[in-house]
């Protein structure tokens, strides 16, 4: 069997992670071994914000109603229970939206949730 040098392989993979790492500090930049490592658990973080993200938002809309129903003699968990008597079906996100952007509109949805 022929002898096979990995010089190249070896070399494209080392350039491969360190391409990844670029902005990483220390070590963690520049060898390979430290690099593979904080590829490693940058991929576990990105995993588990990715769903960690999405709680962040919905906490971010809460917030974001509550400060606009507060004028109208309202607080977030009555206004949300008085959507959802009325049958009001806007999810938190469009409700956010409304409550920045359009705030005559909002006006109007929490008159006919009172």
């Amino acid at each position: 069997m022929a002898r096979v040098k990995r010089g190249t392989t070896k070399l494209k993979r080392k350039k491969n992670i360190l391409k990844e790492v670029k902005g990483y500090r220390a070590g963690r930049k520049s060898k390979k071994k430290q690099a593979r490592e904080g590829v490693m658990h940058a991929g576990a973080h990105a995993f588990d914000h990715r769903r960690d993200k999405k709680g962040v938002f919905r906490r971010f809309w809460n917030v974001r109603i509550n400060a606009a129903v507060r004028p109208h003699d309202f607080s977030y968990s009555t206004f949300i229970h008085a959507l959802k008597e009325k049958k009001i079906g806007l999810d938190r996100k469009v409700l956010s939206e409304i409550a920045k952007n359009h705030p005559d509109t909002f006006k109007r949805i929490v008159e006919n949730a009172k």
